[in-house]
């Protein structure tokens, strides 16, 4: 069964996005003075006296913007509230109860969820300020003083957050998800994806590049298995990045790489391959992840019986430094492919985890010198004792060799091609380390 979920939502600029990476211990959602940062839903885990729960960071509540973001913001919020268990309304001492916090408790009211009043912002200690009990006007019972910043009054608010969460249920274990990052330049649908994928509007969706902010996770069962995935902020070009918000998105873009286990790296069919494209592919070639090459927008390109087989091969060619990874030709919009691409998902993580037997593994290696021999130099033939994996995700494998300068990178990729074509690893990178044998 799911962890029980409990929303912090309120209007903007009150201090949600702190007190979120207070209570989970991370510094998870972007932070700053200016109203607007957070945008979509950010899951992290929290644990409180041996209790754990899912909390849930939110975009303000604007309830009467027609801004065409702050109204998709306020949506976002509302679908939170709706999916949670228990709700954390965050207030500012420092304004007071204003209208908007007015509106705000009426719609949660309205929802029958139950509601823990946090007044943040009592950065003093001691006996809370006169302002303090007019936020009983509200009408949601007692308040609780907090300061986000400091942590000041977090435990009492957990305290309270624990008496209106359900009966405790048997927690999943957290690697049964496979965690799949979605990553690819700004407009190329990766939110889109994500709200495919899970069959809901998770992700806040807009034709202004750079919508998405924060790497949001969303959490998928479905007769296909368990997955975790993570929308990402697009990567630019660093010429393009000079926005403060937008380098944290970037940062954030990155860890997301770091915590998944497979990368879907989005393509825009209509746009093709960019310089920008590769660099985005070396982020997750290089942290070792298992990837897929997902072009977007398929159903929008015009083409003939000959057309996919082309955008292929020039694809592999663009992605030539990773020609392991699968390329798979979809459409978020209308769904197209996206069962085969929960299959290749799967397929790809398992290969990423393969494990190969050592004698399995040198006996590949030893028909693959028997068909080419090992490179010479001023007469001394390069020797290589054997081969052992010593990990996976990557698969890595320690060589141990007579000499390192006679292994060259050429032979050395003809050896992956030899264990790749015995033993798979369609997907994933490998990951080699030399080693000479000492006498």
């Amino acid at each position: 069964m799911s962890k029980p979920i409990v929303a912090i939502v309120g209007r903007p600029n009150v201090g949600k996005s702190t007190l979120f990476n207070k209570l989970c211990g991370q510094r998870l959602a972007i932070v700053d003075d200016r109203p607007g940062v957070t945008r979509d839903r950010l899951y992290a885990d929290c644990e409180w006296l041996g209790r754990r729960f899912l909390i849930v960071d939110t975009g303000g509540i604007e309830p009467y913007s027609d801004d065409v973001i702050l109204s998709q913001m306020r949506r976002q919020a509302e679908l939170a509230i709706r999916s949670a268990d228990a709700i954390i309304l965050v207030t500012d001492i420092r304004s007071g109860v204003t209208a908007n916090d007015s509106e705000v408790a009426n719609m949660l009211l309205k929802s029958g969820k139950p509601i823990i009043l946090c007044v943040n912002k009592c950065d003093g200690i001691g006996d809370v300020p006169p302002e303090f009990y007019e936020f009983y006007n509200l009408g949601l019972g007692d308040p609780i003083a907090v300061s986000s910043v400091h942590g000041h009054g977090t435990g009492d608010l957990l305290d309270e957050v624990l008496k209106h969460l359900p009966s405790e249920q048997e927690e999943e274990a957290e690697n049964d998800r496979i965690k799949v990052a979605i990553v690819g330049k700004p407009n190329v649908g990766k939110s889109s994806l994500v709200n495919a994928l899970c069959g809901q509007e998770r992700m806040l969706v807009s034709d202004i590049a750079g919508t998405t902010r924060d790497a949001s996770d969303t959490i998928v069962e479905n007769e296909h298995g368990k997955f975790v995935f993570i929308d990402t902020a697009g990567l630019r070009r660093k010429s393009r990045v000079d926005d403060r918000i937008e380098q944290f998105s970037v940062t954030r873009a990155v860890m997301a790489v770091e915590r998944a286990t497979v990368c879907v790296i989005m393509i825009d069919a209509l746009e093709g391959f960019t310089e920008q494209d590769s660099k985005v592919a070396g982020i997750a070639h290089e942290a070792g992840k298992a990837c897929i090459i997902a072009v977007n927008k398929w159903d929008a390109y015009e083409k003939d019986g000959k057309t996919m087989d082309a955008y292929r091969k020039k694809l592999m060619n663009d992605f030539s430094f990773m020609s392991y990874a699968p390329i798979i030709f979809i459409s978020a919009k209308t769904g197209q492919r996206l069962d085969r691409l929960y299959e290749l998902i799967k397929f790809v993580d398992d290969q990423n985890a393969t494990r190969i037997p050592t004698g399995r593994l040198n006996s590949v290696l030893a028909e693959a010198e028997a068909r080419v021999q090992p490179p010479t130099d001023k007469g001394k033939r390069l020797k290589i004792f054997y081969i052992t994996q010593t990990s996976v995700r990557p698969p890595t494998f320690v060589v141990f060799v007579n000499s390192k300068d006679l292994f060259h990178y050429s032979y050395q990729r003809y050896i992956d091609n030899r264990i790749r074509e015995v033993f798979g690893l369609e997907g994933t990178p490998t990951r080699y380390i030399i080693r000479e044998r000492t006498k």
